[in-house]
C-alpha cells in the first residue's frame, strides 16, 4: 500500500523548499509583492512537484536499472498512480495560480506547466535538457512578477535560469559521474551566478545613495533629534546594499564548495552530493535577489530555507 512517505519521496517533498523563493524574488523584482504571493508560491510548489512525479514515471524503466530503489521500480507506488498524480498536480497549480492571479499568471503558468512536461517526457536525455529546466525556473520567477512590471524581474529569472543549468548539467551524471571539466565549467557559472546576484539593482542603489545624502544633509544641519534618525538611516542603507552580497556569497560557499569536490573526485557519490546542494542551496541565492529587489528582511527568510532544506534532505532525497 502506498504511503504519504511514499508519496513524499516520489515527489521530492523536501526539495520543495527551493521554489517559493522564485516566486517571491521574482515579486520583488517587479515591485509586485502582494497578499496574493504566497498563493502563486503555492500554485509553483504544486508545479514542481507534479513535475517530479512525471519525471519519475517517464524514468520508470530505467530507474529500475539505475535507481531501484525510488518509489516506482520498488512497487511502493504504481506507474498509474504516478502519472496521475502530477497530472492532477499540474492542474491544481495551473488553476490556483490563475485564481489568483488572473489571466497574466495563467499566461505564465500554462507555459511553465507545459515545459516541465515538455522536459520530462522529451527534452531531459536530450541536449537541450538544461536549458529546458533553466527555462523552467526563468519561468518560474516570472509568475512571481506576473502583478508587476515583467521586464524588471528578467534579470533575476535569468540568474535563477544560470542557476538552474549548472545543476541540471550536473544531474545527468549522478550515477555514471563525471569528467572533471564539467564540474569546473559549472563551478565558473556559479561564480558568476552569484556575482549577477550580489550587484544592487540601480533603482536599488540610487535609493541607497539618496538615503545616505539625506542622513547626511540631516547632519549637517545639526539638528540634535536628527542625527540619531540619520545615522540609523546610514546604517540601514549600508545593510540593505550589503545584503545580496552576503547571501550571494552564502550560496557560493555552500555550492560551490560541493562542486570543488567534484573536481577533486568527479565520482557519483560526489555528483550527487553537489546536485543536492545545488537544490538545497537555491534559497540563498532566492534571498540575495529578494533583498537585490528591496525586501531585504523577506530575502533573509527565504535564504533561511536553505538549511532547512539540507536537514531535511538527510531524511527524503531531493534529487
Amino acid at each position: 500500500m502506498t504511503t504519504l512517505a511514499d508519496l513524499a519521496e516520489l515527489v521530492r517533498a523536501p526539495a520543495a523548499l527551493s521554489v517559493p523563493g522564485d516566486v517571491i524574488a521574482g515579486a520583488a523584482a517587479a515591485g509586485a509583492l502582494s497578499p496574493r504571493t504566497p498563493a502563486l508560491a503555492g500554485a509553483s510548489v504544486l508545479l514542481y512537484w507534479a513535475g517530479m512525479a512525471a519525471n519519475d514515471w517517464a524514468d520508470r524503466r530505467l530507474d529500475a536499472e539505475e535507481r531501484p530503489e525510488r518509489p516506482i521500480p520498488s512497487g511502493r507506488v504504481t506507474p498509474a498512480a504516478a502519472v496521475g498524480l502530477a497530472a492532477g498536480l499540474t492542474a491544481a497549480g495551473v488553476g490556483l495560480a490563475a485564481a489568483v492571479g488572473g489571466r497574466r499568471a495563467a499566461t505564465l503558468a500554462v507555459p511553465l506547466a507545459a515545459t516541465i512536461w515538455g522536459y520530462d517526457l522529451l527534452a531531459k536525455n536530450t541536449a537541450a535538457g538544461p536549458a529546458v529546466m533553466a527555462a523552467c525556473r526563468g519561468l518560474d520567477v516570472l509568475l512571481g512578477a506576473s502583478g508587476g512590471r515583467l521586464t524588471r524581474a528578467l534579470p533575476a529569472a535569468a540568474t535563477v535560469a544560470a542557476h538552474t543549468w549548472t545543476v541540471t548539467a550536473l544531474s545527468r551524471r549522478e550515477v555514471t559521474g563525471a569528467e572533471a571539466t564539467l564540474p569546473m565549467r559549472t563551478l565558473a557559472g556559479t561564480a558568476l551566478v552569484a556575482a549577477s546576484a550580489a550587484v544592487a539593482a540601480p533603482g536599488a542603489r540610487r535609493a541607497a545613495a539618496r538615503t545616505a545624502e539625506q542622513a547626511g544633509v540631516a547632519d549637517r544641519a545639526g539638528v540634535a533629534g536628527e542625527i540619531g534618525v540619520s545615522a540609523g538611516r546610514r546604517r540601514a542603507a549600508g545593510i540593505a546594499a550589503a545584503l545580496p552580497a552576503v547571501l550571494a556569497g552564502w550560496y557560493a560557499a555552500r555550492y560551490g564548495a560541493a562542486q570543488a569536490q567534484v573536481v577533486r573526485d568527479p565520482s557519483a557519490g560526489r555528483v550527487r552530493a553537489a546536485v543536492g546542494a545545488g537544490i538545497t542551496g537555491l534559497p540563498a541565492l532566492q534571498g540575495a535577489l529578494t533583498a537585490r529587489g528591496g525586501a531585504g528582511l523577506l530575502g533573509v527568510a527565504v535564504a533561511a530555507a536553505a538549511p532547512l532544506g539540507r536537514r531535511l534532505a538527510r531524511k527524503v532525497s531531493p534529487t
